[in-house]
Order: structure tokens, then sequence, then C-alpha cells
């Protein structure tokens, strides 16, 4: 393994920072969705959709500005996502009514989306290997992080709806000053039109692998959704609490344990990492089912704790089924087709079970529905895989990286996935 110089490190750590305080920022609305919702008198069908158009707006940036950094250049893009994160902390900070709370998001969504693709590519240009675990871990942590961090300040500092925001505005400053001083490492060329054309092609050899994934890959990122919108508020019912700390260390303990799920199954076979992420989607789903039956805010945790394994395993292992197929003609198609299986995945079962909790049997009925629902697309998925045989072509597996068949970290895994 090759040894950075210390620009590089430096280049390095700073785009992964803003990776982390992109996601951070992103989770930060999670702890305070109950002291608006006390505030503004809106119930958790409208707390759903908040979470539901943010993740629209990233799926939206992905797919339209995913590629502007190959034409328009790093820096550009970067400095004009941090400005955007700027102005979205400066709506949260000064919000006063639920309008706000959406024009944040959204311009959260779009800021997020636009950079995720570009970080990921920066990070590569500095150093393949380095880049892509930088890739495979920050997003997950900087969630889990700024769920935590958002808690902890709110419960335990003035101005909880302010504050927060304030702290990130400051990062994103100093960020913004560190991506300046960048040295520039791509330059500008001809085609941006053609970039911002979204591509949703999945060619005929792949379609079956990837329709057999597909509800793995949904499952978890609503998984996700849950834990961003919802879970906050049952942990606080479990614990017979209003402390914003127990909302936000749900989103923390699964996010975190997931991310390392990743890193530690890098070098395991993909078909072994889905089944095993099944396994325990299932299991933490059902351990939820109990602790909700028990009114157990430990088993709660343990569970989660469980299904973050799940996802993290269950994400890795669909993505590591379906990349090492894709030609590099086909690339852009098929990925641009599992974003939008993610996102709506973290997006519209949220907004189902927000109006389960208003127009059915409250949040414990519409937790269980929800935990069932994971169950059920687990199950299909495993299903569909003992029905399929493996396919895969040795000469497509080689990770151009690593030149290893089973490296998890493959550079053809754009970061955005792991967000």
């Amino acid at each position: 393994m090759k040894t950075l110089r210390r620009p590089e490190h430096r280049s390095l750590l700073l785009l992964a920072s803003i990776i982390i305080s992109f996601l951070a920022s992103s989770s930060a609305p999670t702890p305070l969705y109950a002291t608006y919702a006390n505030q503004w008198h809106f119930s958790p069908i409208t707390t759903t959709i908040v979470f539901g158009t943010y993740a629209i707006a990233v799926l939206s940036a992905l797919l339209v500005l995913g590629r502007a950094s190959d034409h328009l250049g790093r820096k550009t893009v970067l400095l004009g996502a941090l400005a955007l994160q700027t102005v979205a902390m400066v709506a949260f900070s000064e919000a006063n009514d639920i309008g706000a709370l959406f024009a944040g998001r959204i311009l959260q969504g779009v800021a997020t989306g636009s950079a995720l693709g570009t970080l990921g590519a920066a990070m590569l240009d500095i150093d393949r290997e380095r880049g892509t675990r930088a890739n495979a871990v920050a997003p997950g942590l900087g969630t889990g992080i700024g769920a935590l961090f958002s808690g902890l300040i709110v419960q335990y500092l003035p101005a909880p709806t302010r504050l927060v925001y304030v702290v990130f505005i400051g990062v994103f400053a100093v960020q913004a000053l560190g991506v300046a001083l960048l040295p520039r490492t791509t330059a500008r060329r001809p085609g941006l039109r053609t970039a911002l054309v979204p591509e949703l092609v999945v060619p005929r050899h792949l379609r079956r692998t990837l329709l057999a994934v597909a509800p793995v890959l949904f499952a978890v990122w609503s998984l996700g959704g849950f834990y961003g919108s919802l879970a906050p508020a049952l942990a606080q019912q479990l614990s017979g609490t209003d402390s914003v700390v127990i909302g936000g260390l749900g989103l923390f303990v699964l996010t975190a344990v997931s991310s390392v799920t990743t890193v530690a199954f890098a070098r395991t076979p993909a078909r072994t990492v889905m089944f095993l992420g099944i396994a325990l989607l299932v299991l933490g789903s059902l351990g939820t089912l109990v602790a909700v039956e028990a009114s157990s805010v430990t088993g709660f945790f343990a569970s989660t704790f469980v299904s973050g394994i799940g996802f993290g395993a269950g994400f890795q292992g669909g993505m590591r089924t379906v990349v090492p197929l894709v030609a590099e003609h086909e690339r852009a198609g098929v990925l641009s087709s599992i974003y939008v299986i993610c996102y709506l995945g973290m997006g519209l079962p949220a907004i189902v079970a927000g109006i389960l909790v208003v127009h059915g049997g409250g949040l414990p009925s519409a937790t269980r529905d929800y935990s069932l629902f994971v169950v059920a697309f687990a199950v299909a998925t495993l299903i569909t895989l003992l029905r399929t045989r493996d396919t895969r072509h040795p000469t497509d597996l080689t990770c151009p990286a690593h030149q290893d068949v089973r490296c998890a970290l493959c550079t053809e895994t754009p970061s955005a996935f792991r967000t």
C-alpha cells in the first residue's frame, strides 16, 4: 500500500469530513421532529412527509447532478453544495412554520445529492483504495453521529432549535475554505447538458439479477427511513421519557453498526453476505416486534443493533451481486435504477407508516406493520435468490482497485449508495 504525501492525506481527510458533515446535518433534525410537532401542532404524517421530501430531493439531485462535476470541476460543485447546505441551515435555524422545514429539507437534499458523487470521485482521484474505504465508512458514521450530536445539543444546551444548525454553518464555512485551497484535479469539459439527463436503462441480462436483490435493497433503505422519521418517537415512548438523546440513539446505533459491518465483511463472498443480511434483517425486525409488545426499550435497541448488521450486510451483498455484472457502458443506467429503488424505499414506506400512526392503531401498531413489511421483502429476496443460479462471469468480478474478486469496496460502487 502506498504512503500518501501530507497534502494528499489532508485533502482526503477534508473530503471525508464533508461527507460526514453533510450526512450528519441531514440527520440533525431527527431528534427535533417531536419538538417541531409540539410547537406547530402537526401529526406524524407530516413528519414522515418531511422526511420523504428529503429522500426525493436527494434522489433527484443524484440523478440529475450526479455527473456534473465531470464537466464543471470538483471544486465548483463542492463549493456550490456547501453554499446550499449553509442556506438550508439558515432556513432551519430561522424556521417558524412547517413550510420553512420543507424548504430546508429540499435545499439540504439537493445539496447532499449533488455533492456525494463528486466527493466519492474526488477521493478516488487522490487515492483509489483509501478513497473507497472512506466512501464505505463515512456516510453511515455521519448519519449516526448527526442524530446523536443533535440530541445532545437539544437536550443539554440552550436554543435547541437553532444552536445545532449554527454549529453546522460554522463547520461548512471551514470546509468551504479548505475546498477553495484544494488543487484543481479535473478540468472543465463539454457535455454538461447530456450529463444532466438521467439514464434508467437496465440491460436484459441484468434484469433478473436486479429484480432478485431489489426487495432487500428497498427493505434496508426503508428501515433507514423508519429510524430517521418515526423511531425517535417510538424510543421515547418505550423508555417513558421525552429525552431527545434516546430519540436519536436508535439511528446512531443502526448506521454506526451498518458502517462497521461493511468493513467487517469486505472479503466475504457477496452471496454469503446477502444471505446473512437477510437473516439478520428478519431477526432484527422480529425482535422489534417483541420489544414493542413487551414495551422494552432495551429490547428495541438490541434489535436495532441486529438490524444494523442486517442493513450493512444486506445492502452490501445486494450491491456486490449486481455491480460486478455491469459493463462500463451500462453503468449509468443500472446505477441510476438502483438509486431509484433505494431512495423510494427510504421515503415511501415512511410516509405510509406516518398515515398508519394517525389513522391506524398508533405508533406501536405502525411499527409492527413496518417490521412485518421489512420481513416480507427480505424473505421475498431469499426465495428469489434460492431460485436464481449464480450467473456471474469471472472476468467481470475483478476489482480494478484491489485485483480481488471478493472486494466489497470496489470503486465501481459509488459512495452515494452509502448515505
